[in-house]
């Protein structure tokens, strides 16, 4: 039983550690710095290394896990866009901003970014959501289902109908409880986090 206890502990500080920071700050310091070299000689831009592109994804899908974030359907799209904005900011990475510990913290600098992606997604879909509602409430949608003899159409169709529309009052109230909960948080992280670059491109 003592050695069962000992390797759940082990299995459970290895999933707490997806990503270990120490390592992951020293390969972004050290791809940043190829990168530089490259720019000083006009020379072609390194490609970011397999462990890097690992790392993001690793870090954008545990986020999209948290409780705020994985009922969306689009789960999917939000790590994917999260991937892509940490690929795009990596190179203007600040290997020489302080940090409170001293050494370069890149782990909460790509969390944030990765943050405001899935922000940004959120915030596409409920436009996309809102043009879709728009349409149905003005078209109509019972009026799209009718036989072929022209009748209104009723039982699984009329449920169908009812189920969607109970669907999309459950997205409302997701999305402003998501907005409320995304206002606080980026409010909180105003006043405590200390980012090593600026992220002012990620945050529109």
């Amino acid at each position: 039983m003592y050695y069962e206890g000992v390797i759940m502990a082990k299995k459970k500080s290895k999933s707490t550690h997806y990503v270990d920071n120490k390592e992951f700050s020293h390969n972004i310091v050290e791809y940043v710095k190829t990168i530089n070299i490259a720019r000083e000689n006009k020379e072609t831009l390194p490609i970011v290394p397999n462990y890097l592109a690992e790392c993001f994804l690793k870090i954008a899908e545990n986020l999209s896990h948290k409780s705020n974030f994985i009922r969306y359907t689009y789960r999917e799209e939000m790590v994917m866009d999260a991937v892509e904005n940490c690929l795009k900011a990596v190179e203007n990475y600040n290997i020489n901003a302080a940090t409170r510990s001293g050494n370069p913290n890149a782990f909460a600098y790509f969390t944030q970014i990765i943050w405001y992606a899935f922000l940004r997604r959120i915030a596409k879909e409920k436009r996309q959501q809102d043009i879709k509602e728009k349409y149905l409430s003005q078209s109509g949608i019972e009026a799209f289902l009718v036989t072929e003899q022209g009748e209104a159409a009723t039982g699984v169709a009329t449920h169908f109908i009812d189920v969607l529309k109970d669907r999309i009052d459950k997205v409302k109230e997701a999305d402003t409880s998501m907005k409320e909960f995304a206002k606080k948080e980026k409010q909180r992280k105003k006043r405590t986090v200390n980012v090593d670059s600026d992220l002012k491109d990620f945050l529109i």
